[in-house]
């Protein structure tokens, strides 16, 4: 019996488990860069498809964008909504005062306090348009915890047409813009809203933010307007409304405490039964000079935004990362041929997208000599997208939220 024992401890090639050990330890790493080629291969080329779909619904807008429009020219109060004073403000302000437009129209700004510096923007307007229908307004009265419609809901009182249209104060526009924008009623339309592009300022995450409002943002608007059949939520870029519309959903004081406020409002008009139409207009955005941690918070602030308003869609983003995919690929295969393959036909349809987007669609004269960056966003993009996931904590004007059911929760600092 010893001999026997003695035998087999002796013979290390009789003791099964490290002979396990030694066939099966290279096996499990194959395996998983097997199953990881197999996944981003999958979503490579899912997000080919996803480019050549958002091709195909830009080329729908652009065809549908060259029908002549009815004439229609109802009069219209636009609102906006103030606080602060941007160096560009002034000249977005200017825009709306020369419009083309038949109707009849009138500005109203709001600010919480008349000693806000916008103020005296807003002083300077009306001393340079005399003729324009251009009031100040003090809304003092803070209803929720979205100051910007706390602010357009007592704006809203003193209009005085059956129109209201909404849009940020940094929004310039085209001579053409009310025109465009209103003619839309004519479909029986219950809120028109409109694309729009982003000027950047100096800085790299100016830049690539504007990048991702022309090459990426807007293409999924385009998108999903054409796969679900027209849109069924706002831009803040445009908010264009009827009266009727807005009192059946009970008026702008539903949203105050709602942060997607331009989401929130196309989706409650559309849930009402009315259209909601994209202009043929598009309008151009200031985005600030942001340093890298505002502009995190920024992009981190409307991915959570919209994980928020429509989860399925935020993780059907997964697709929108196709560039990022192609590469990972190319990584996890070892650089096989079929890899680099999708990797260039990928970087191919990208590229194709952004140009027919950002330069056709928006006619933004930023996106041609940006495409350097475009691989950087991307990725920077495809980071963001995974951290929408891993909490509700968003910052906005400096202060800090939670984010839950589309509403504000203010987090209180000690």
């Amino acid at each position: 019996m010893g001999g026997i024992a003695q035998t087999w401890i002796g013979n290390c090639s009789l003791i099964p488990v490290p002979c396990i050990s030694v066939t099966l330890t290279p096996v499990m790493p194959r395996a998983l860069a097997l199953s990881i080629e197999i996944l981003t291969t999958i979503l490579a080329v899912a997000g080919m498809g996803y480019f050549l779909a958002a091709l195909i619904a830009s080329r729908l807008f652009l065809s549908a964008r060259r029908a002549p429009l009815p004439a229609f020219a109802p009069g219209v109060s636009i609102l906006k909504s103030l606080k602060g004073l941007d160096p560009a403000m002034i000249d977005a302000f200017r825009s709306h005062c020369r419009q083309s437009y038949a109707g009849d129209y009138e500005l109203l700004f709001g600010v919480s306090s008349l000693s806000d510096p916008a103020a005296a923007a807003v002083t300077q307007l009306q001393a340079e348009f005399p003729d324009r229908s251009i009031r100040l307004i003090e809304c003092p009265q803070r209803l929720g915890t979205n100051g910007k419609v706390s602010t357009l809901t007592q704006l809203a009182v003193h209009a005085h047409h059956d129109f209201l249209l909404i849009n940020d104060s940094d929004i310039t526009v085209s001579p053409h813009y009310l025109a465009r924008v209103m003619a839309c009623f004519a479909r029986e339309v219950g809120l028109v809203t409109a694309l729009y592009r982003g000027r950047a300022h100096g800085t790299l995450p100016s830049r690539l933010e504007s990048l991702g409002i022309a090459t990426d943002f807007q293409a999924g608007v385009l998108l999903s307007k054409w796969i679900e059949g027209g849109l069924h939520y706002g831009l803040g870029s445009t908010l264009a409304v009827r009266r009727e519309a807005l009192d059946k959903i009970g008026g702008l004081q539903v949203l105050v405490d709602h942060l997607a406020d331009d989401y929130e409002l196309g989706a409650r008009v559309s849930a009402a039964g009315y259209r909601v139409a994209l202009s043929p207009e598009v309008v151009e955005t200031s985005v600030p000079p942001y340093a890298w941690r505002g502009y995190l918070d920024h992009q981190l602030r409307w991915a959570r935004t919209v994980r928020d308003a429509r989860p399925s869609g935020y993780a059907g983003l997964i697709f929108t990362h196709g560039l990022m995919w192609a590469l990972l690929n190319v990584l996890a295969s070892g650089l096989s041929p079929l890899s680099l393959w999708l990797l260039g036909l990928s970087f191919f349809l990208r590229l194709a997208l952004a140009m027919v987007v950002g330069a056709e669609v928006l006619a933004d004269h930023q996106v041609l000599p940006s495409l350097w960056f475009l691989p950087l966003r991307d990725l920077v993009a495809m980071g963001i997208w995974v951290a929408g996931f891993s909490g509700n904590t968003i910052v906005w004007r400096g202060d800090r939220f939670t984010l839950k059911n589309g509403k504000l929760h203010k987090v209180e600092t000690h």
